[in-house]
């Protein structure tokens, strides 16, 4: 059964900094594409950052140069270092998991990021 388990989410003030993790259980990890997505209330999910089986990265516009996305496939995790929160990160994060070969993704459940005084 495919897992994809987030943690650390929680409540910061602006300019803090959070490392979010998901583990991975179930799928072959160095063959995904990992990624982090979040969903602001009342808007739609969105792409924050990627890194490929291979190590390549992709971030979001709104999160270059403050958001790191780095992976261990010896452990099974993914993990998203955030730098200099602002009050619009404010969402839930989502981990997903494409399989280079298939095309399958998997999904966490997500955990909340709440920047605020």
């Amino acid at each position: 059964q495919v897992r994809l388990v987030e943690s650390g989410g929680g409540l910061v003030q602006p300019g803090g900094s959070l490392r979010l993790s998901c583990a991975a259980y179930g799928i072959i990890f160095s063959i995904n594409h990992m990624g982090w997505y979040r969903q602001a209330p009342g808007k739609e999910r969105e792409l924050v950052a990627t890194i490929s089986s291979g190590g390549s990265t992709v971030y979001a516009d709104s999160v270059k140069d403050r958001f790191t996305v780095s992976r261990d496939n010896a452990r099974d995790t993914v993990s998203l270092q955030m730098n200099s929160l602002k009050a619009e990160d404010t969402a839930v994060y989502y981990c997903n998991a494409r399989s280079m070969h298939t095309g399958i993704e998997n999904w966490g459940k997500g955990t909340l990021v709440t920047v605020s005084l």
